[in-house]
C-alpha cells in the first residue's frame, strides 16, 4: 500500500519565520532539513509526502521548497505560499511551474487564518485568485479558523472547479472539549457538503492540550470528519515538525490509527495515501 504524508514542513532558517519567535515555539525554533525528514519517513515506513509552505510568506521560501523537492524523491508534491490578491500572482505561479522542481508544485496556500476578517474568502479579489489557482491546474489549501469555515463553504460552492483541501480539519478547539466540538461541527458539515472539498486529518495534537492530550480527545473530531467527508475525501498529514510541540511523529500517527474505527482495506488505502495521491495529482 502506498503511504503518503499529505502535510509537513521544512525550514532552514527559523529566524525567517516570525511565528517561531513566540516563546512557546522554542523547541522547534531550529532548522529542520531534508535529511531529517527522510529519516522520519524511513522510520515510519511512509513512501511519499507533500511539503507545505510554513508561514514565512515570501518568495524566498518558495525557492527553498522547490530546491528541496528537486533533491528528495520522497517529496512528491509541494504546496507554495501565495498572496491571492497580488496582481502579479498569475505570472508568478506560471514562473514557478517552469522552474527546476516546478513539476512537483501541486498546490497553493495563503495564510487565511491570519486574516482578521472571517469573510475574507468572500472578497472578489480573493475569488479571482482562487480561479487563477484552478486555471494553473493546482489545488488550494485552506488553512482557516473555525469562524472562517462558513466563508470557505461559500467559496467552494461558488467555485466548483477549484480543488479545495482543508488543512487541520479547520483547526477545531480540541482543548475546549465538547464546546469546541459543538462550535466546529456545524460549519464543518456545511463545508463537507461541497464535493470539491477534501480534508487533512493533520495538526490536531497542537489544537489539543500539548502536554496532557490523549488519543481519546481527538476521537470525536476525527469520527465527525470521517462521517462528513468519508474516507475517499480524507487524508493523513503529520504536520511535522510542528507536531513536535505536542508529540512525536510516531505518536501522532499511532493516535490516528487508535481513534479511527475499523477500516476496510480500501478505506485505509484512501486515508493513508490514495486521497492525497488523487487530489494532489501526485503521479505516484
Amino acid at each position: 500500500m502506498l503511504t503518503v504524508d499529505a502535510h509537513h514542513h521544512l525550514w532552514a532558517n527559523p529566524a525567517a519565520y516570525a511565528w517561531l519567535d513566540d516563546d512557546r515555539m522554542r523547541s522547534i525554533r531550529r532548522p529542520f532539513t531534508v535529511a531529517q525528514w527522510q529519516a522520519q519517513l524511513r522510520a515510519a515506513q511512509v513512501d511519499r509526502s507533500v511539503l507545505v509552505e510554513g508561514g514565512r510568506c515570501d518568495e524566498a521560501e518558495s525557492d527553498d521548497l522547490l530546491r528541496w523537492a528537486a533533491e528528495a524523491p520522497q517529496i512528491a508534491g509541494v504546496v507554495l505560499w501565495a498572496d491571492l490578491t497580488d496582481p502579479g500572482f498569475e505570472p508568478r505561479i506560471a514562473r514557478h511551474l517552469r522552474r527546476p522542481g516546478g513539476e512537483r508544485v501541486v498546490g497553493v496556500r495563503a495564510q487565511i487564518q491570519a486574516e482578521p476578517d472571517p469573510d475574507y474568502l468572500d472578497r472578489t479579489d480573493v475569488r479571482h485568485g482562487l480561479r487563477v489557482v484552478a486555471s494553473a491546474g493546482l489545488a488550494f489549501d485552506l488553512v482557516v479558523r473555525v469562524d472562517q469555515l462558513p466563508a470557505a463553504a461559500r467559496a467552494a460552492a461558488a467555485l466548483p472547479h477549484v480543488r479545495f483541501v482543508l488543512d487541520h480539519l479547520g483547526k477545531p478547539e480540541i482543548r475546549a472539549g465538547p464546546p469546541g466540538l459543538a462550535r466546529w461541527r456545524g460549519p464543518l458539515a456545511a463545508l463537507a457538503e461541497q464535493p470539491n472539498v477534501t480534508a487533512k486529518v493533520s495538526g490536531l495534537v497542537t489544537e489539543a492540550d500539548w502536554t496532557s492530550w490523549r488519543a481519546a480527545d481527538l476521537r470525536p473530531f476525527v469520527r465527525e470528519a470521517l462521517d462528513r467527508f468519508g474516507s475517499d475525501r480524507l487524508m493523513f498529514g503529520s504536520d511535522w515538525p510542528v507536531c513536535l510541540l505536542a508529540g512525536s511523529y510516531g505518536r501522532v500517527r499511532a493516535a490516528l490509527h487508535q481513534v479511527l474505527p475499523p477500516l476496510s482495506e480500501a478505506d485505509s488505502r484512501a486515508i493513508f495515501g490514495g486521497t492525497a495521491a488523487r487530489v494532489y495529482q501526485l503521479g505516484v
